[in-house]
């Protein structure tokens, strides 16, 4: 995998070359900055139900099944999607087509008209997505965690907005928006995969070169001003609980990620993992439980997520907040460090063997972080972390005034974990 060759025009704008001589595809994605921390409490949501109707129709293509009809012929695939800080949208097709979805991408992301009779009708499909979500304990508790750390706060809400906002969006809102936030210095074009890029290039400098330059509107940063453990336990009359421990750690610029990453992956980043060996192989009381890191440009947290037995709920706690304790006071042993340290590399090298996939990670990077590194190079600096690394990062991260508990499931009025929410100083 060959590093990503970049070209900014002269408006700004930046174009990813990410050469695959032996893919049978190509893919062409754009990033831009611009997701729900970039929203004010009056248009949450609104980045989320701009990217559905980017597919809603141009000039040159008028209609939703204009668009999807001319993919399907040709065998390609798609879709987009919104986080907090940025939106993207893809296609993928075989390399003989790759001119052709290139023109269908840029044409939905620089031309959508924002027909006030779609936005009416996809105002619906958006509030049936969020219902959906409410009704998805897995993906509700990640809400609630969200809510529990940061408030009322961008980085606190959710990306779907709420649907009391949704229902009151405007056509001249979307317009407002795109104008302030799709400009060319904040958006990417990665072009992916084994057809000829630099004929793509040359295609996309035509297009995109031709993009008026604009003053990028900025989000407001993160604050974080928690001083001691804090929950949000919600009451779902669920067959299962759903559970995340989360402790504030680190932004995506910050050196000691790489640590936490490893620390992560010894916690529970796979099967062999500490925390799946406790709470799933010896109590049986979960048929998930995983660790994560969150790195964003402002913010981050390590979360452990599982999906418990409801009247084990306390057990189960116990013994996450038992393993956060051991990582504190006790070196991981060479032969587990070396383990989690090669599983990160292989998952790493694994998930990007296809065109969308490679060309998500380098956009990502060049979106959040203005910098782009190879798989290669970030398997170093995994390689690089030692155990005395690992054990500083958790002392540094494992405390309780970092720590959250969100919950959902069929819990008792009035019920708190507080008691038993301690990490050993």
């Amino acid at each position: 995998m060959s590093r990503a060759k970049k070209i900014t025009l002269k408006n700004g704008f930046r174009i990813l070359l990410i050469s695959q001589p032996s893919s049978l595809a190509t893919t062409v994605l754009v990033t831009v900055a611009a997701g729900s921390k970039y929203e004010t409490k009056e248009i949450n949501g609104l980045s989320h139900f701009l990217e559905h109707m980017c597919f809603k129709g141009t000039k040159k293509r008028p209609s939703a099944l204009a668009i999807s009809s001319e993919l399907e012929g040709l065998g390609a695939e798609n879709n987009a999607w919104t986080s907090e800080e940025n939106t993207a949208y893809f296609a993928k097709s075989r390399n003989e087509s790759a001119d052709k979805i290139l023109d269908i991408v840029a044409d939905t992301y620089l031309n959508s008209l924002f027909n006030a009779e779609e936005i009416e009708k996809e105002r619906g499909v958006i509030i049936q997505e969020i219902k959906m979500y409410q009704d998805l304990p897995q993906r509700k508790v990640w809400q609630i965690l969200s809510s529990l750390m940061y408030g009322d706060q961008p980085a606190g809400w959710p990306i779907t907005g709420p649907e009391e906002v949704v229902k009151k969006l405007t056509r001249e809102d979307f317009v407002e928006y795109r104008k302030n936030h799709y400009v060319p210095q904040s958006s990417i074009l990665c072009l992916c995969g084994g057809s000829d890029l630099e004929k793509l290039a040359t295609q996309a400098e035509e297009i995109f070169g031709a993009m008026p330059a604009g003053e990028k509107s900025e989000k407001l940063a993160v604050v974080e001003e928690q001083t001691e453990v804090a929950e949000q336990i919600v009451f779902k009359a669920t067959d299962q609980t759903h559970i995340i421990l989360a402790c504030r750690s680190f932004d995506i610029f910050n050196p000691h990620k790489y640590a936490l990453m490893v620390l992560s992956g010894v916690l529970g980043g796979g099967m062999s993992s500490r925390l799946f060996q406790v709470i799933r192989e010896e109590l049986g009381a979960a048929y998930y439980v995983y660790s994560m890191n969150e790195f964003l440009t402002d913010h981050g947290f390590l979360g452990v997520a599982a999906g418990i037995d409801q009247t084990r709920s306390e057990e189960v706690i116990k013994r996450i907040i038992q393993e956060l304790g051991r990582l504190k006071t006790d070196l991981v042993e060479e032969s587990e460090l070396e383990k989690a340290k090669e599983h990160i590399a292989g998952q790493l090298v694994l998930s990007l063997e296809t065109s969308d996939a490679l060309a998500f990670f380098y956009s990502q990077q060049e979106i959040l972080e203005r910098d782009l590194a190879d798989p290669e190079t970030l398997i170093k600096k995994i390689r690089e972390v030692t155990a005395e690394d690992v054990r500083s990062v958790a002392r540094s991260v494992f405390k309780n005034r970092n720590l959250n508990l969100a919950a959902i499931g069929p819990f008792a009025p009035n019920t708190s974990f507080k008691n038993i929410l301690h990490i050993k100083e």
